[in-house]
């Protein structure tokens, strides 16, 4: 009851000494505070045992906070998680905005930066390192973990929808050739970039990433700008897709 009492006091003293606009910002700050420190604990316990058998029980305990307090910022793991992933995430759509303020003139050199960039950001940044380490690695989608799933799944298809419309304004711009399918062609560049992402985490000694990333990325596109003409089925096929799609949308 004392205890009470004298934190009651402590509160009051506080309100008549700072005002109420500072307590309350200094309530944030700590929560603000107490947030990142779940995350940062949450980081190191998924590397440490993998997300599937990483209790909240088990970061509570590695960031001194009690599981009432992770409750507080987040509903569950896969919300936690996602708060993880978006401290070093990049979306696609901000990329390319970067790159076209970089000084990339036109849609294949934004495609190229963008690439680029997500590469050399994992070679030169630890923490992008261990997250993607946490992702590609130390991430089963089975248990209290299988919610995660459907947040990778919506990031990757907002980002493939982003690469699409981009080799879609290569392609009409004559930058890419015309027989290029923009769909596929976007979900080999996601998927080549992160193959190379997966196996560089898994093995960072095999190769330097930030010397190669530009060869690496060049060598992808220039296998884009030779892709041989579609046959003329083809290209009336998927002519009439994108027709459909225009027309439900």
């Amino acid at each position: 009851m004392r205890h009470g009492l004298a934190d009651n006091l402590h509160t009051i003293v506080n309100v008549c000494q700072w005002g109420p606009k500072r307590v309350a910002r200094k309530t944030r700050e700590e929560a603000a505070g107490t947030r990142e420190r779940i995350v940062d604990a949450a980081e190191r316990v998924f590397r440490e045992k993998g997300v599937a058998h990483a209790s909240l029980g088990d970061v509570a305990a590695a960031a001194h906070v009690t599981r009432g307090a992770i409750y507080w910022h987040f509903r569950d793991k896969a919300e936690l998680f996602a708060a993880m992933m978006r401290r070093v995430e990049m979306p696609a759509a901000a990329m390319m905005e970067r790159a076209a303020a970089a000084g990339a003139g036109d849609p294949l050199e934004m495609l190229r930066a963008s690439a680029r960039e997500v590469l050399l950001r994992a070679a030169r940044d630890a923490q992008v390192q261990r997250v993607f380490e946490i992702a590609f690695h130390k991430c089963e989608y089975v248990g209290d973990a299988a919610a995660i799933r459907d947040r990778q799944l919506e990031n990757q298809a907002d980002c493939l929808a982003t690469i699409e419309e981009n080799v879609r304004a290569c392609v009409r711009q004559g930058l890419l050739p015309r027989g290029l399918d923009p769909r596929i062609a976007a979900i080999g560049t996601m998927a080549y970039v992160s193959g190379i992402l997966y196996q560089w985490i898994l093995h960072p000694e095999s190769f330097s990433l930030e010397r190669h990333a530009q060869t690496l990325v060049d060598t992808y596109f220039r296998g884009l700008a030779a892709t041989p003409p579609r046959p003329a089925r083809a290209r009336r096929k998927a002519t009439g897709r994108s027709r459909a799609a225009r027309s439900a949308a």
